[in-house]
């Protein structure tokens, strides 16, 4: 036998890579071959993080802020996210019941590595952030995919859920506003889905608010202990600064929770990474504690961005899209192209041809829905600018029409 076939754990055969990964390397892959290509895959900002906490970065380096902290993260950060949740949120936790992570994805990661034993069920509502059901495989636990379609505006039901939990079921994750479809919960409906989880004390809920700055019209995010604090026991509330303040690259997310599953945070985190940097820690206390209206200013960009790509998709033959209540997203309907032909006589059998089409013949890059468990559509970010938006709706208006008929 091959060395190479017994080197690896077993559990690696159930995770994929990222397809967001995937997809920004597909595009750098085709830019360096002289390609251009509109890129609608982007899941940051693409404005600069805002000048005032980068000069606290800057300060912090010069400072001396170059060493360890604490595995939690610092006293400061901890604190300020502390008075961010009361003050936006209405939710009070003390320092002790929060922990600072490498991004939120590290603090989710965590998360399921510190309470999954094999075969412990995590419920993932599609559509999906794509990396929930691999992280969740990864820890040994098993994805129960509950499907959720337009007609309930993608999200979870409190009906649905029920039929879902089983005595094995360890956590709900929960992602409003969602990524990919935009979908944002209302108090009612999340009522409705704390209701279910209070009749069922085995299961814990993990609410992913990374998103919560960037609702649209009417939309109003509440996260689900508004509604119902009875929960706070034995939920994860996950959070950073990646978004609202355009940090992603800082790499600072948060989780805060009962004190029992914040100490398993922290031992983990002892053991792995150590520390959030301490340079990005010191910029995220002021992008929480300072002005904050570059928040505003992001989202009245996104408000405009969105209005004007949902006209441009919806015009296109064959595509449609519900305008997304957050996040930055538009989750678009392929279904009326798939079936269809190629100039070269191919057919585009399902989301990922359809990707790929308009990849090669357009030049412009989307990510297939498949990889958030949501088939026959494709996911559009409108984190760019407009002058962007209307070339790469033009270039797949002229794709699509170039299509023969099923």
């Amino acid at each position: 036998m091959d060395n190479r076939d017994t080197l690896l754990a077993n559990r690696l055969s159930a995770v994929k890579p990222s397809p967001s990964m995937a997809a920004k390397a597909r595009v750098d892959a085709l830019r360096a071959a002289g390609r251009k290509i509109i890129d609608f895959t982007i899941g940051e900002p693409d404005f600069a993080t805002p000048a005032h906490i980068v000069a606290a970065g800057v300060d912090a380096l010069q400072s001396g802020h170059t060493r360890y902290t604490g595995s939690t993260g610092t006293p400061a950060l901890r604190a300020a996210i502390a008075a961010k949740l009361e003050r936006e949120n209405g939710l009070k936790y003390g320092a002790d019941d929060i922990v600072v992570g490498n991004g939120a994805k590290h603090i989710i990661y965590s998360a399921f590595a510190a309470t999954l034993n094999d075969g412990d069920e995590v419920i993932i509502p599609t559509p999906y952030w794509v990396s929930y059901p691999d992280m969740a495989a990864i820890n040994g636990g098993v994805p129960v995919i509950v499907h959720c379609d337009a007609s309930s505006g993608f999200k979870l039901t409190a009906a649905a859920l029920e039929s879902a939990i089983t005595p094995r079921t360890r956590w709900l994750v929960l992602n409003t506003p969602n990524n990919p479809s935009g979908a944002v919960y209302t108090a009612d409906e999340l009522r409705a889905i704390c209701a279910v989880l209070l009749r069922h004390p085995q299961v814990w809920l993990m609410t992913d608010e990374i998103y919560e700055h960037f609702v649209y019209g009417g939309a109003r995010h509440v996260s689900p202990l508004q509604v119902e604090p009875a929960l706070a026991a034995r939920t994860l509330v996950v959070n950073g600064v990646s978004k609202a303040y355009a940090m992603t690259g800082w790499r600072i997310g948060y989780g805060a929770g009962p004190r029992v599953l914040m100490k398993a945070l922290a031992l983990l985190m002892s053991q792995s990474t150590t520390c959030p940097n301490a340079m990005s820690q010191a910029a995220a206390v002021t992008a929480l504690s300072g002005p904050q209206q570059c928040v505003q200013e992001g989202r009245d960009l996104f408000s405009s961005r969105r209005d004007r790509i949902v006209a441009l998709i919806n015009a296109i033959p064959g595509l449609s899209c519900l305008p997304p209540d957050g996040a930055f997203y538009v989750f678009v309907d392929v279904a009326g192209l798939v079936g269809k032909h190629t100039q070269q006589g191919a057919a585009l059998g399902n989301d990922v041809d359809v990707m790929m089409y308009f990849l090669e013949q357009a030049g412009v890059a989307t990510i297939d829905g498949a990889s958030y468990g949501q088939p026959s559509y494709l996911r559009m970010s409108f984190a760019t600018s407009i002058e962007q938006i209307e070339s790469g709706c033009q270039q797949l208006r002229d794709a699509v029409s170039q299509l023969t008929p099923k």
